[in-house]
């Protein structure tokens, strides 16, 4: 079992930056691979970015690829998402989500076995 608890939204103007933060619970978060998604009001849920558990390899969404960056600490049992160049677009719960080994980028919720419970980005035009 794996908990997940996220931090660091929040409100900023855009073409601002902020960094999320999620960090894990247990021992072996090294074998976990870890994504990021957002769900605005009204819509689903969609993918944002992935780290792979094996080598650290990333993969984004066309709509934040150069803006956003994925990255971990395994040594903290954390990964983070740095946000920069914010657009009003980017409003939206951010969540964190985990499934132990996992495919290379895995990008529908459906593969993803544990879930925080969100933070909140608005960004302001």
């Amino acid at each position: 079992q794996v908990q997940l608890v996220e931090s660091g939204g929040g409100l900023v103007q855009a073409g601002g930056s902020l960094r999320l933060s999620c960090a894990a619970s247990g021992r072996t978060f090294s074998s976990y691979t870890m994504g990021w998604f957002r769900q605005a009001p009204g819509k689903e849920r969609e993918f944002v970015a992935t780290i792979n558990w094996r080598e650290g390899n990333t993969y984004y969404a066309d709509s934040v690829k150069g803006r956003f960056t994925i990255s971990r600490v395994n040594a903290k049992n954390s990964v983070y998402l740095q946000m920069n160049s914010l657009k009003p677009d980017d409003t939206a719960v951010y969540y964190c989500a985990a499934v132990k080994y996992g495919s290379n980028w895995p990008k529908i919720p459906q593969e993803y076995d544990y879930w925080g419970q969100g933070t909140q980005v608005t960004v302001s035009s």
